[in-house]
């Protein structure tokens, strides 16, 4: 399924009650099912996760792992994060 329109922008003071790391997640996986980050794009480093979102590296790091988890991304070491392609 793929979002239609443009993903709103991420505040993260306005996350409410659910982990931040959570919702920066659920945004960069919406993102992805919008088409806004295809398959096999590398995401930005953490750190420039973190720069971006607002957040400490280590919710940028939770996010990512979560990702990982819900076989969104996968990581090689050395060279990055991609979006799995989940045809």
């Amino acid at each position: 399924m793929r979002l239609v329109g443009k993903i709103p922008d991420f505040d993260p003071a306005k996350v409410g009650p659910d982990y931040l790391y959570v919702a920066m997640a659920d945004h960069i996986a919406a993102r992805i099912d919008a088409g806004e980050l295809p398959p096999n794009t590398r995401l930005p480093a953490e750190r420039d996760l973190a720069d971006e979102y607002g957040v400490s590296l280590g919710t940028a790091r939770r996010a990512t792992k979560e990702l990982r988890e819900r076989g969104l991304v996968i990581t090689v070491p050395v060279k990055g994060t991609f979006v799995t392609n989940r045809s």
